[in-house]
């Protein structure tokens, strides 16, 4: 999913994302869009598909990731998480019960429970701690849902996240308590956080056998685009990542012979293709000179067309991840990623 943190996603338009790149679904912040413009006000817009004129999917997230990131002044209690604006510094409170009205309000698609994310390293006993409530508030997230749904014409899935920091039996108790609320989906946060990626895996690992294999299951967070099949070949159906837009702005474009740093001198006078087995607009018509050039000059045209690329290279992988496993063919396309990953994927420009 590409992220659109406010209810865009970075230097494109809604119909680049949706015919040039093919996006089904896109993600927003719910943190970011109740401090900006409000939640109340996107609603008497329309919600977001009407206020950002995307009439494809969108998923928004809990709150609870940009709190523990962004909030200098955080703290935590059974009710909900009180923290202080990054914008103006008033403070505010999440609940379990509030978030799912924001997200409502916004009308996603679909939606997350509160939950609490630790950082990395953090003790056993932190971690337990902060495991059971994230179950305590996903269950009452769902009571509150549940009731609201029953006023509401219009549905939107929410998705409990698994928690448990970097600590196998810590998930696989979480996963299997929230598998108890019967929900439409899983997500499984709390990665990302600075852990090196074999661990982010094996946390994987270890909940997605215990989520139902008939309901979407979500890592939030991830990864580099040589990443994207291990975590798809431990059950994983959905990722998001700011990685291929952010990477994008700052001249870093993922190809299919592997990355290009395009400041680099080399490419001054290089009137090849960016990546010639891409279909992407970018790569049609421009030439590594040319983009070398926009960066170089700050122009912003470099954002939109560096951007529309990354994000056609990543959903591109999906796309044939999805037609391998329909064909029978999942593990010698994993087996080609891995062997690409240790040569020209890793390696920088």
């Amino acid at each position: 999913m590409p992220v659109g943190t406010q209810a865009t996603v970075k230097a494109l338009t809604p119909r680049q994302l949706a015919e040039e790149i093919g996006a089904r679904i896109i993600l927003a912040n719910t943190y970011h869009l109740y401090l900006r413009p409000g939640h109340s006000l996107i609603e008497s817009l329309g919600g977001l598909h009407g206020f950002a004129r995307w009439d494809r999917a969108i998923l928004t997230d809990s709150g609870g990731f940009q709190v523990w990131s962004l909030s200098q002044l955080r703290k935590v209690k059974e009710e909900g998480v009180v923290f202080q604006s990054h914008l103006d510094g008033g403070r505010h409170l999440f609940t379990p019960e509030s978030t799912v009205d924001i997200q409502l309000a916004l009308g996603a698609d679909i939606i997350m429970a509160l939950d609490e994310c630790t950082a990395y390293p953090v003790e056993q006993r932190e971690a337990k701690r902060s495991m059971e409530l994230t179950v305590r508030w996903a269950q009452r997230a769902f009571r509150h849902y549940r009731e609201r749904m029953r006023e509401r014409p219009r549905a939107s899935a929410l998705f409990p996240i698994v928690q448990g920091s970097m600590y196998e039996g810590l998930r696989r108790d979480c996963a299997a308590a929230l598998v108890e609320l019967d929900a439409e989906g899983y997500a499984i946060g709390g990665l990302s956080v600075g852990e090196p990626r074999p661990l982010s895996l094996a946390m994987t690992e270890a909940s997605t056998p215990l989520l139902p294999a008939d309901r979407p299951r979500y890592v939030m967070g991830v990864g580099m685009p040589h990443e994207l099949a291990e975590y798809v070949a431990r059950g994983v159906d959905m990722m998001d990542c700011v990685l291929p837009s952010r990477s994008a702005r700052h001249g870093c474009l993922f190809t299919s012979q592997g990355k290009v740093l395009i400041k680099q001198n080399r490419f001054r006078e290089d009137a090849s293709d960016l990546d010639p087995d891409c279909r992407c607009y970018t790569c049609r018509t421009f030439s590594k000179a040319y983009l070398r050039h926009l960066f170089m000059s700050g122009e912003l045209l470099f954002h939109t067309l560096a951007t529309l690329h990354n994000l056609t290279h990543y959903l591109d992988i999906m796309r044939r991840m999805r037609e391998s496993i329909v064909l029978g063919r999942f593990p010698e396309f994993l087996r080609a990623t891995r062997a690409f990953a240790t040569t020209a994927e890793l390696e920088i420009g």
